[in-house]
């Protein structure tokens, strides 16, 4: 039933202005609006809904993520725009990137938003 529809994500701020220049400025989606309920973003027809509270503790997991088809090419462009890639240490990267190689051949690199929470850019086989 759902798999023909949108997907909405919802994503927490304590600063909406610093979020929305990541977003819009550092990530390139579209802002869409901002009430009292949530700042809007859209990103390839999918909603983004940051959601504004005084404070939360971010999820050490990834919480979201885009599959791309060049991950070097992405992740060159976003290092370009001043944002840092996480290093782990299990990831093993030749180049310094921060792209993880799964087992089957998936590539993953991993970033934060201003508030910490955990993203994501993959591109799969």
């Amino acid at each position: 039933m759902l798999n023909s529809c949108k997907i909405i994500a919802f994503l927490l701020t304590t600063d909406y202005e610093r979020a929305r220049h990541f977003y819009e400025g550092s990530l390139g989606l579209e802002f869409v609006s901002q009430d009292n309920f949530a700042m809007v973003l859209r990103a390839n027809g999918n909603m983004l809904r940051v959601v504004k509270a005084q404070s939360f503790t971010p999820a050490k997991n990834t919480v979201l993520g885009w599959e791309v088809s060049d991950i070097e090419k992405v992740v060159a462009l976003l290092v370009s725009r001043g944002i840092a890639f996480e290093k782990y240490p299990w990831v093993k990267d030749e180049r310094g990137l921060g792209i993880w190689t799964a087992p089957n051949g998936d590539r993953v690199a991993w970033f934060k938003d201003p508030d910490g929470n955990v993203l994501s850019v993959s591109q799969h086989n």
